[in-house]
Formats: C-alpha cells, sequence, structure tokens
C-alpha cells in the first residue's frame, strides 16, 4: 500500500530574544500532544510562503512578513511521507494565539524537549538552529601577518561571529607544525572565552578534530569516509562544489555544508563562480543548513537567506 505523500510549509518563527515558537499538535490530528514548527500542507497552484503565510494566519493568527527558505528534506512517518520545507521568518504582525485551540510556546532549541514529546522531523532542525549563521575562517597565512589576524579575529568576536575554522593549507612550515598547533591552541582558547566554537580544517592532522569543537572536511577528505569520523555532539561540516559532495555531506551525516564558490573570488580567478541561482538549487538537495562561500561577508548574509542559505562563510569579512 502507497503512502500519501504531503508538501508542507514549515514556519521556523523567530524573535528578537533568539526563541523559536513552538505549536502542540490538536487532539483531533495524528500525533496529538506532540510539539512541532508550526506550518501545514501546501495546496495546489501556492507557492512555499504563500502556504506557510496562510497557515500562520489560520492557525495563530499572525500575519507574516518576508519569509526564507531554509531547509528542504523528506521525512517518513509510519502512514505518510512528508516533503517539508523549513522557512525562517522575522517578522510578523499580530499577536500569536492558537485559533484552533493549541497550545503554543516561545523556547530555545536547547530547551524545547522540556516541553513534551517532539515531532521526529523536528528534532534535526531544533539542533541545527544551534549553528551560528557567520562562520570566519582564519587566514593567519605567514608569521608576520599573526598580529594582523589576531585584530581581525578581535574585531570578528566583537561583531558577534561565534563560529570559526582553522584552514592554514599555505603555513611555512607545514599543515601540522608545531608553530601552526600552538597558533591553534591559541586561537581554541581565545574563541571558547567568548562562548565562540572552532572547527579546523581536514587538511590539518586528525589529532587536532578532536581538540577542537569539530571539524571542516575538504570535498577530496570527505570522499574517502565511509561513516561520520567525529562524534554527534562535535559540528562537522563539509565542503562543497557539486552535488556528488553534497551526497558524500548525507552520507556522513555532516550537521552543515559549505557551498561554493557562489560569486568571483580573487582566490579561484579561473573558476565561474556558482551564482545564486546554482546555490539556490543545490542548497535544496542538501538536506540541512548550507554556508554560502565565496564573495561572502557579514553584510552578505541577507542576501544569502534570501536564497536559502543558513548563513555566511568567509575569510576576510
Amino acid at each position: 500500500m502507497n503512502k500519501p505523500f504531503i508538501r508542507v510549509a514549515v514556519g521556523v518563527v523567530l524573535n528578537p530574544q533568539g526563541q523559536v515558537l513552538l505549536a502542540q499538535r490538536p487532539e483531533d490530528k495524528p500525533w496529538a500532544g506532540w510539539w512541532e514548527f508550526p506550518g501545514g500542507k501546501i495546496e495546489s497552484g501556492e507557492t512555499e510562503h504563500q502556504a506557510l503565510a496562510r497557515e500562520l494566519k489560520e492557525e495563530l493568527d499572525i500575519t507574516i512578513g518576508e519569509s526564507y527558505p531554509w531547509v528542504h528534506f523528506t521525512y517518513e512517518y509510519p502512514k505518510t511521507i512528508v516533503e517539508l520545507s523549513f522557512r525562517r521568518v522575522y517578522t510578523w504582525n499580530g499577536e500569536v494565539r492558537g485559533l484552533e485551540q493549541q497550545a503554543f510556546a516561545w523556547t530555545t532549541p536547547e530547551k524545547a524537549h522540556d516541553l513534551g514529546e517532539l515531532l521526529p522531523a523536528s528534532v534535526a532542525p531544533l539542533k541545527w538552529l544551534n549553528i551560528p549563521g557567520t562562520y570566519a575562517i582564519s587566514h593567519f597565512a605567514t608569521p608576520d601577518q599573526q598580529e594582523a589576524y589576531w585584530q581581525q579575529f578581535d574585531q570578528l568576536l566583537a561583531q558577534g561571529v561565534k563560529l570559526f575554522q582553522f584552514r592554514e593549507p599555505t603555513w611555512h612550515d607545514g599543515v601540522g607544525s608545531t608553530s601552526l598547533k600552538a597558533l591553534f591552541d591559541a586561537m581554541l582558547v581565545k574563541c571558547h572565552a567568548h562562548g565562540a566554537k572552532l572547527l579546523v580544517n581536514s587538511i590539518h592532522p586528525r589529532a587536532w578534530w578532536t581538540l577542537a569543537d569539530g571539524v571542516q572536511l575538504r570535498a577530496q577528505d570527505a570522499v574517502q569516509l565511509e561513516e561520520r569520523p567525529i562524534p554527534g555532539d562535535k559540528l562537522m561540516g563539509v565542503s562543497c562544489h557539486h552535488l556528488a559532495d553534497i551526497l558524500y555531506a548525507n552520507v556522513l551525516n555532516a550537521d552543515f555544508v559549505v557551498l561554493g564558490h557562489v560569486e568571483a573570488t580573487p582566490s579561484h580567478p579561473n573558476q565561474p563562480p556558482l551564482g545564486w541561482e546554482q546555490f539556490q538549487q543545490f542548497a535544496q538537495e542538501a538536506g540541512r543548513p548550507v554556508f554560502a562561500i565565496g564573495g561572502q561577508s557579514i553584510k552578505r548574509l541577507e542576501k544569502a537567506r534570501e536564497h536559502g542559505a543558513h548563513g555566511v562563510a568567509f575569510m576576510r569579512g
């Protein structure tokens, strides 16, 4: 017996305090009493945004402003198969109230489980919401540039960047040298002192991966692996340039993907950029958050979100 296939628009409604809105399923629906992101079925002829706006008005009596595509994946329940299109919402008019007599709550991703049972397809997106939206890549480059990068690093921390990657492929005495390890250790200490996380690029020794808060796998390293190389309590990203790379990210259960280069960049002068249209098409296939890289900066965050990015990754800010 074939299961019904349903396309659903899902609202990730976020307030300025960093809380997300969850709703409890009504008693007359399957999975009654379980908590989920609000949203509903996409009707024939509707866009994802139109369906979400209608559902949130019907269910919660709010009129949303812009919504931003975020993650897209299919989840198979015992009786249905659901294609879920998650969209982030930051602005709305009206006061939230349950028009279907359902309970609702503002919560943080960390405390969502305290509400009760979470609908299975909501669990991973709640975890992904903890991944910061700006991802800065180190650029010590040479010993005489250390002071300049530390100044840039302090500026990024002051701007609220909470996720960094240690990546130094051209270091003068090698990617696993003692002198470079000292810089990695110092950066890790500084990150933790400011509540930030530091991932290490897989070009560096594997022994460093467990010391960091996670690893950023190069595409050529990801294809050599058969399973996730680090525990689930650490972050793992995969650098992707093609759909095949994204497939390996799914196989390895990556927490996120870094996809690019999106726009022209000096580091890839002879390679044409993906462009935003191609980026959005690829991002929709990832099934997890996607960072845009290549010509990006904190100032490009809004543009990236409009095209389905979780956030931006950059070297020079």
